[in-house]
């Protein structure tokens, strides 16, 4: 599944857009998505792009063949697919909205219906980053160590996880970008209130229970895979705040400043072994906090994708 489809297959091509202009939404995938449309003329193929948002660059008929101003949910790209027939779909490019549009089209089996190959991480893999439980379980597997958390779906689970791992903890909510729906409780009062709102914003109705490292350094690296598994560490970054405020709202500086050699070390080998477990396919974003104080790290996140921080 994971293997490139020969190129003599693919005539036309079909980007997802990233939608309206928030976070996870913003003008970095305007950026990414205009680069890609730009990559697929260079080769020679047919690119059809779907993005309602008419302030953006890409959305300018220079770039794609054929541009549809319309929402990105699984029913009007299906009606494009429908219309336009594509060999295959890219869904790295539009953020949040293109990637959980992607998980959706295979999951209804759109994708299979039409014979679509997913150019890129495949969907395996999205759901592998995206799903909280699924990262944890990979991590695990390739030896990069995560923060003491349960996935839970209910508050009543949520109030005997955070009783278990002790306040203050972090509450996570699966499929979703900047935060959205999530926070620090530092009692049952505000756990209830946190979780409530995590659990009407995830696309899945999950969220995670995870133990509090507020003081810890936040770092990230970017880095970029091939379908043959040749990897490079585009570059490391630091966030100046620690992790207690979220990467969004961060100053991020790269390279990091702080880090010795032993800990950029550490650090860049564990995302290369993550990113090559759940196989990424192009960019993405692995973000670590890390205890200067002894040689902890845990991974808390891979965005597979372009990232406010890249």
């Amino acid at each position: 599944n994971n293997k490139l489809p020969k190129n003599e297959s693919l005539k036309k091509i079909l980007v997802l857009g990233s939608g309206a202009i928030k976070i996870g939404e913003a003008g970095e995938f305007d950026y990414s998505g205009s680069q890609c449309l730009k990559a697929i003329h260079e080769d020679g193929l047919q690119s059809v792009l779907i993005n309602p948002n008419i302030a953006t660059i890409q959305t300018d008929t220079r770039f794609a063949d054929q541009v549809y101003l319309l929402p990105i949910t699984p029913d009007y790209v299906e009606s494009i697919i429908e219309k336009e027939r594509p060999d295959g779909i890219m869904l790295a490019y539009g953020g949040q909205t293109a990637l959980n549009c992607g998980v959706k089209l295979d999951e209804f089996g759109v994708l299979k219906k039409y014979g679509i190959s997913v150019l890129g991480t495949q969907i395996p893999g999205i759901m592998a980053t995206e799903d909280r439980q699924k990262f944890k379980d990979n991590m695990v597997q390739c030896n990069v160590p995560v923060l003491k958390s349960k996935t839970v779906t209910t508050f009543d689970d949520a109030k005997s996880v955070a009783e278990e791992l002790g306040y203050p903890v972090i509450v996570r909510v699966a499929y979703t970008l900047g935060g959205k729906g999530g926070g620090v409780a530092f009692n049952e009062i505000e756990l209830h209130e946190i979780v409530n709102r995590g659990l009407t914003a995830s696309l899945v109705g999950q969220i995670l229970i995870e133990e509090y490292v507020g003081t810890w350094k936040q770092i990230e690296y970017e880095v970029m895979q091939d379908y043959a598994e040749n990897n490079v560490i585009v570059c490391n970054m630091e966030n100046v705040l620690a992790m207690k405020v979220h990467t969004g709202d961060n100053i991020v500086v790269a390279p990091s400043q702080t880090i010795d050699n032993h800990e950029y070390h550490m650090l860049r080998s564990a995302a290369l072994r993550a990113t090559k477990h759940v196989g990424i396919v192009g960019e993405c974003n692995i973000q670590y906090a890390l205890d200067t104080e002894s040689d902890k790290y845990v991974a808390i996140e891979i965005n597979p994708r372009l990232s406010r921080s890249s």
